[in-house]
């Protein structure tokens, strides 16, 4: 058996599902569109430009679970899902897991979105596992605040690390291991596996890619 990670914004899908779940809740007027949309695409451009204050960012993202039930949540959730995810995935996308679950791999979708909002995506891709960033929730709702590690830049180490030490197992289990991403932020975790892929890369990580000679594709198709 050998290990495949994937990263699941603007790697597994082509866009980002922390951004998209801000505009979504925009849309719906959940959120103040003048308040939020600029603060959002700043966030938004901090994680391309590898700037990001995490902290700042789970502040942002959060807040608005800690506002609202559960069933409203789950609601836009699933209206999410249905309308802003789904079109974001490619045929190509499925195929490239659908290669590693028929090989016998051990999958896991690895993300420092939250694992609220990215709850569904495993089921929409039939990847058994899902690493991400959790948010805390104190007698069923959400607090606000993150739990635990952030799965983001070496957080995603620690955290792969532990989900596999809970199997029993380790990265030097496998005689081979992938991780599929994007973005600068994920160089220390592309840095772990025998076959760092970068996927429709930032310019940064292209250039990385480039002169260490990883492999680059694309699954917008």
């Amino acid at each position: 058996m050998n290990l495949a990670l994937f990263d699941l914004d603007n790697t597994l899908l082509a866009g980002d599902s922390d951004f998209e779940w801000a505009q979504f809740l925009i849309g719906k007027g959940v959120l103040d569109r003048e308040l939020h949309e600029a603060k959002n695409q700043e966030f938004y451009e901090q994680y391309r430009a590898g700037t990001l204050d995490i902290g700042a960012f789970l502040d942002f993202q959060l807040a608005p679970l800690a506002r609202h039930s559960r069933i409203e949540l789950d609601a836009w959730r699933q209206e999410f899902v249905d309308t802003r995810i789904r079109p974001l995935i490619s045929p190509a996308a499925r195929a490239l897991v659908a290669r590693h679950a028929d090989a016998g791999d051990l999958l896991a979708i690895v993300t420092a979105t939250n694992s609220y909002v990215t709850g569904q995506m495993p089921r929409e891709f039939n990847i058994p596992h899902l690493i991400a960033t959790i948010p805390a929730q104190e007698n069923g709702r959400f607090t606000g605040q993150p739990r635990g590690i952030p799965s983001f830049r070496e957080g995603k180490i620690v955290r792969v690390e532990a989900w596999l030490e809970s199997l029993g197992l380790w990265l030097g289990s496998f005689e081979q291991s992938w991780f599929y991403s994007d973005s600068l932020n994920d160089l220390p975790l592309l840095e772990k596996v025998t076959h760092p892929v970068a996927v429709d890369a930032d310019p940064t990580l292209a250039q990385v890619a480039t002169r260490r000679g990883w492999p680059q594709i694309s699954l917008r198709c």
